[in-house]
């Protein structure tokens, strides 16, 4: 094989090795495009979840999942929803948010917009925060592209301030919680905190769902390990079913 030859080959190897993205971030060998799936470790001792190393990145691209800043006796619970579509339970967390002078953040979809308006004017109006979890709900690890990654977001942020006539906070969550180091960069550029969770209602699961009694039972280290504070509790509102500060 002639040298000229080799050195074709080389070039092309190198492209397909090497794809060129955003913020000085290049997928070599697919390591800062490499696809996670959010999970910190629980805990039956009332402490902060532990973070896996792995996720140690977050950091850099202002990626949140507690308030590691405030003190044990601060107890505060930050509460976030993702309401991408409603069947009644958005509007009753609205109103037990309500009755108890309490706010939230809600991870919208467009769907919530265009189906039920009057439900996003009401978080606004109410006082709570209104933040990104995309238009339409993709993986978005499947993004390499600034431009793509930005159209999900700035299509949910248009149709919000068409509603409301109010900027939409700038809080992104993953869908699925599936990220990248990428993503995260991506993110960060466009002026967004990301924003996953360290407690996490399994609504997706039919067979382990809480019965009543059960869930108004007060809190145990083993049932809910987060009474003490600083956490985020995400509580989704999927299809089937203290005063808020933030520290984003």
């Amino acid at each position: 094989m002639n040298k000229h030859l080799i050195k074709i080959l080389t070039f092309f190897i190198a492209c397909a090795l090497t794809v060129t993205s955003f913020s000085g971030i290049s997928c070599v060998y697919a390591s800062p495009c490499k696809a996670y799936t959010w999970y910190c470790k629980k805990n039956t001792c009332h402490e902060i979840p532990s973070l896996d190393t792995s996720f140690d990145f977050i950091k850099k691209y202002d990626g949140y999942y507690a308030d590691l800043d405030a003190k044990e006796s601060d107890k505060v619970i930050y509460l976030t929803f993702d309401a991408g579509y409603e069947n009644g339970n958005v509007e009753r967390i609205l109103n037990t948010l309500s009755t108890h002078g309490a706010h939230g953040a809600f991870f919208i979809l467009e769907n919530l917009i265009i189906r039920n308006p009057e439900l996003v004017q009401r978080m606004t109006d109410d006082g709570h925060l209104v933040c990104n979890h995309t238009a339409k709900h993709p993986d978005m690890t499947g993004i390499n592209s600034i431009d793509l990654f930005a159209m999900q977001l700035s299509r949910l942020e248009e149709a919000y301030t068409k509603l409301t006539g109010k900027e939409m906070a700038k809080i992104y969550r993953p869908p699925e919680g599936r990220f990248s180091e990428q993503n995260l960069a991506f993110a960060k550029e466009l002026g967004y905190k990301t924003v996953f969770w360290s407690f996490a209602y399994a609504d997706w699961d039919n067979d382990k769902q809480p019965d009543r009694a059960k869930s108004t039972m007060r809190p145990s280290a083993g049932v809910f390990p987060c009474t003490t504070a600083r956490y985020c509790f995400c509580i989704p509102l999927r299809k089937q079913t203290q005063k808020y500060s933030t520290p984003f």
